[in-house]
């Protein structure tokens, strides 16, 4: 990216790697080349450009790699909102919205789609964004130096080549025909002049380094353990494009590392964060109760949105003795007391989560049921396989008493956990909560040492099975099948679903594999949250619709569906600040948005 390499260079430099055709096909004569430009915005054009927002992470993350080892925290997600693929989806209608590319087309074999680059995209370091940067995607996601083999065999068996007709006009094909084939083929590209060959000091090479990106904004400044800043790009080249107006408005973005909750609160009221997440039930009712609320200093709002639920929940180790026994898993679950969690706790604000994949349309199983609380199923399964309960009221057998590890890392989750484990006691099942810090809770897990881990998975457009459940990805570290789930009818199951040409196959086969998740039971569903409760400082504005039908965070800066759609507002600001110094006061404001309420 420091330089700009000729078109003609750059495809003879990569010809014949394998991830790129360059001179083997010509472009087809009828392509129908398509647009949208004619769905609704949803930034708000009172927006005002400027301002500092200052959020917070529990932990700093271990690598600035979005791919390899470590790389799937969190964190992650910052980075890859700033870098755009060749099409996106728009928030609200789910219809194919510009990004990188201005137009495509999808090829009568079903398996290619064709994509006109914007002349204007830019890398982060004014290199051009050409065609031959998504062939290098191919190749560096096939590569075995990345240490990634989810990326390993999406980009081998999943998409087919790229190829790259001119410095803005490629195609994408597909492995297989399939529908919804721009959710596979809008990939995003790769700055080969950026890695250059890659090699087996890949991982530790960039494990700090701040790759160029096509997004809003880039990595400024860090110091490990305590901030990462980012800045925006005043010249971006895509901020005055439709879907993009009006939006990421703030000048800069300062994540700063609060690992307490209880400190992160305390570093809210003193003005040193921007917003609060108040999903959880004693923050928006009881520890809001707080002079800067009522005052009017600090809005608070409710929102509520229609999109996939992250899959809460208990991750049962499979690799673990205790839990190889379908049996014992199903008293496990069985033992689990969700709804009184959910009454005592949570009140009762949480919804119960009754599967993995709730949400995702005709996708979703609806026959699907969570197992509830019930003592008798507990002990029906217990002794069915000739367990029995010890002196101190625990099931034991050969020696091994049932008493299991439960891996977390938000200290408010306590209170949640500890009346699991009283309920768990009643049915004969010990818990013994381990908190951490979230870095240990996320590396404990992704080395599949835990007995049991409390955490979610982020969602995406279509149900995803092949990364959680497919024997490929059990019995090692580094991968999301932290069950350890080796069943080959779930395999059968899982590479039939990714193989379908159909819709409706695939509709079938989606229902099939959650039957056979819920049956095999190494997975506890807790509680959903069909809303986003957040608390602000009133200098921050919104707009009239707050966010969108699928927004999971109305203060998300970055991501290029639903981010950076809030502003500063300088003039509410110094109002503010005036404000608290001569103890005046503002009408307390609650904002309830049930706009998109389906549950």
């Amino acid at each position: 990216m420091k330089y700009i390499i000729k078109s003609f260079l750059l495809l003879m430099l990569l010809a014949g790697c394998g991830s790129l055709s360059v001179g083997a096909e010509t472009l087809p004569d009828d392509i129908k080349w398509l647009t949208n430009d004619s769905d609704q915005v949803y930034a708000s054009p009172e927006a005002q450009k400027g301002g500092t927002f200052h959020s917070a992470i529990l932990s700093f993350p271990l690598t600035f790699r979005t791919v390899g080892p470590d790389s799937n925290s969190s964190f992650r997600g910052a980075i890859l909102g700033n870098q755009l693929s060749l099409v996106g989806i728009h928030p609200n209608t789910e219809n194919i919205i510009p990004e990188l590319a201005t137009h495509w087309a999808f090829g009568k074999d079903k398996r290619t789609m064709y994509f006109r680059l914007n002349p204007d995209a830019r890398w982060s370091d004014g290199v051009p964004v050409t065609a031959a940067d998504f062939a290098f995607t191919l190749e560096f996601m096939r590569s075995k130096y990345i240490v990634a083999p989810w990326y390993n065999d999406y980009y081998t068996k999943e998409i087919e080549k790229v190829i790259v007709y001119n410095d803005h006009t490629l195609a994408v094909v597909s492995t297989k025909a399939q529908p919804d084939l721009h959710l596979k083929l809008s990939i995003s590209p790769t700055p080969r002049h950026f890695y250059g060959s890659l090699d087996k000091n890949f991982v530790r090479k960039y494990n700090w380094k701040i790759v160029p990106n096509t997004g809003p904004y880039q990595i400024s400044d860090f110091k490990k353990g305590r901030y990462v800043k980012f800045k925006r790009k005043k010249d971006w080249w895509a901020k005055d494009l439709r879907y993009f107006k009006h939006r990421f408005n703030v000048d800069k973005v300062i994540y700063t590392v609060v690992r307490d909750f209880n400190l992160m609160w305390q570093y809210f009221r003193k003005r040193k964060l921007d917003t609060f997440p108040m999903t959880m039930p004693k923050f928006w009712h009881v520890r809001s109760r707080i002079p800067e609320i009522k005052n009017g200093y600090i809005k608070r709002i409710w929102f509520f949105n229609d999109t996939q639920q992250p899959a809460m929940g208990m991750w049962l180790n499979m690799d673990r003795p205790i839990f190889k026994d379908p049996n014992v898993r199903y008293a496990f679950a069985h033992a689990m007391n969700i709804r009184k969690v959910i009454e005592k706790v949570l009140w009762n604000d949480y919804y119960r989560l009754e599967q993995m994949f709730v949400g995702y349309g005709k996708y979703t199983n609806p026959q699907i049921k969570a197992r509830r609380f019930d003592l008798d199923k507990v002990k029906y399964y217990m002794e069915k396989s000739g367990w029995h309960r010890g002196n101190d009221g625990i099931w034991e057998k050969n020696g091994r008493r049932f008493s299991v590890e439960v891996s977390y890392s938000v200290d408010q989750h306590t209170p949640r956990l500890v009346v699991l484990k009283e309920e768990a006691k009643k049915a004969g099942i010990e818990l013994r909560l381990q908190r951490l810090d979230a870095a240990a809770a996320y590396k404990k897990v992704m080395e599949k040492r835990h007995d049991v881990a409390w955490m979610g998975w982020s969602t995406s457009l279509r149900p995803q099975y092949w990364e959680h459940f497919h024997s490929v990805n059990a019995h090692k570290a580094q991968t999301n099948n932290i069950t350890n789930t080796d069943d080959p009818e779930m395999d059968r199951l899982i590479e039939a679903y990714r193989s379908s040409l159909d819709e409706a196959e695939r509709i079938r086969l989606s229902h099939k594999i959650q039957e056979r998740i819920h049956r095999i039971g190494a997975y506890v569903p807790t509680f959903m949250v069909p809303y986003v409760r957040q608390a602000y400082w009133r200098w921050w504005r919104l707009p009239k619709v707050p966010g969108t039908r699928h927004t999971g965070d109305l203060f998300e800066p970055f991501g290029s569906s639903t981010g950076g759609l809030f502003w500063f507002d300088n003039q509410l600001y110094q109002e503010t600040i005036k404000a608290i110094k001569k103890k005046k006061v503002f009408k307390p404001e609650t904002i309830i948005d049930k706009t998109y309420k389906k549950f």
